[in-house]
């Protein structure tokens, strides 16, 4: 099997791959789409202002902030942060001025609280 190469990715132009709506203000490139519930790897990018509500890690997840700036419960992190999210975590993540990050999920979260803001 052919792995999937994203070469130049820290040099990525935001147009240079598909993206699609994955929540409001939130879009998601595929990488390694998960499959029946398993690991997945994406592309993340938040417009300014833009959140996902607070949700359960069922699983370890890890994220390279690429661009800009992800904040959540425990802190703000820049381009270059990697952040370590364990099995049973819970927290909230907004981006006041827009990033990028590169995500990998063990498996997929649970939404706590569709309707909240961050």
């Amino acid at each position: 099997m052919t792995p999937e190469v994203l070469q130049g990715l820290l040099a990525l132009a935001p147009d240079a791959v598909a993206f699609e709506p994955f929540r409001p203000g939130v879009d998601i490139h595929h990488i390694a789409r998960s499959v029946d519930g398993g690991p997945g790897v994406a592309l993340l990018r938040y417009r300014a202002g833009a959140s996902v509500p607070r949700h359960r890690h069922a699983g370890l997840e890890t994220i390279l902030v690429l661009e800009g700036a992800q904040t959540d419960d425990a802190g703000r992190y820049v381009a270059g942060d990697f952040v370590v999210n364990r099995p049973g975590s819970i927290h909230r993540v907004w981006s006041d001025e827009g990033c990028l990050v590169l995500i990998h999920w063990a498996a997929p979260v649970e939404i706590l609280d569709e309707d909240e803001q961050a």
